[in-house]
């Protein structure tokens, strides 16, 4: 049984969620700031997290910049429209997705669905003996590691997934809507926005100056490619 956090200062919306969320089977537990959250996951095995931001004692993107110091869970920030600058910042620190309020039940749990295969499947489910290489990456599919000039680096779920997409495929473009139905395996709504904040993250890892990107490059109006500088499968 997979187990869900719910972290919200709003009972109403715990309870709410709670109502999406008990007839798909999860294991739900439930905080009230960001703070109460990190102690609970020291304690609790948890396989996805769904963050408010505004939160007494610690917000969800301080929580979310804590949490990627040790872990990789998939958290959903649960924003309002009014909190577009820092459901951005939240996902440039390590968030994977975002639900605005108010909630479409449905929604909601074709998110946390969706989150919860991609992270499963990433955890060890699928498996292969192939390494992708290009110029100084490699990006083991069966370790789920990557590493750049022979040092390990650490992504989340969704950064190692889009590049795994682009490393499989390099030199061809990928739109923003495309990268977001492969990899969130979802509709593409706001895609442009969530993948442009990722594809940034993951640069700032895997590059010498993210400024001037060597591997992933933008194709102005149409999308992102890897460059393909030596690339081969091994």
């Amino acid at each position: 049984m997979e187990t869900v956090l719910i972290v919200d200062d709003d009972i109403d919306i715990v309870n709410a969620l709670k109502i999406y969320l008990r007839p798909e089977g999860y294991n739900l537990l439930e905080a009230h700031n960001g703070a109460e959250a990190l102690d609970l996951i020291q304690n609790e095995q948890v396989d996805l997290i769904l963050m408010d931001i505004m939160m007494p004692k610690m917000d969800g993107v301080t929580a979310v910049s804590r949490l990627r110091e040790s872990s990789n869970v998939p958290v959903i920030l649960l924003t309002a429209k009014s909190e577009d600058s820092d459901k951005i910042l939240g996902l440039n620190i390590g968030a994977d997705d975002y639900i605005t309020k108010p909630f479409n039940p449905t929604e909601v749990i074709a998110r946390v669905r969706s989150q919860l295969r991609r992270y499963t499947q990433l955890g060890g489910q699928i498996k292969t003996a192939e390494h992708l290489v290009i110029g100084g990456i490699t990006l083991d599919k069966s370790g789920k590691e990557v590493s750049v000039d022979g040092r390990e680096i650490s992504l989340t779920p969704m950064e190692f997934n889009i590049l795994q997409l682009l490393m499989e495929h390099p030199g061809k473009v990928y739109s923003s809507r495309e990268i977001y139905e492969l990899v969130w395996k979802d509709e593409p709504i706001g895609a442009e926005g969530v993948v442009a904040v990722h594809i940034r993250h993951l640069r700032e890892k895997i590059e010498i100056n993210p400024s001037e990107p060597r591997y992933i490059k933008v194709v102005w109006g149409q999308g992102y490619k890897m460059e393909n500088i030596h690339g081969k499968h091994i």
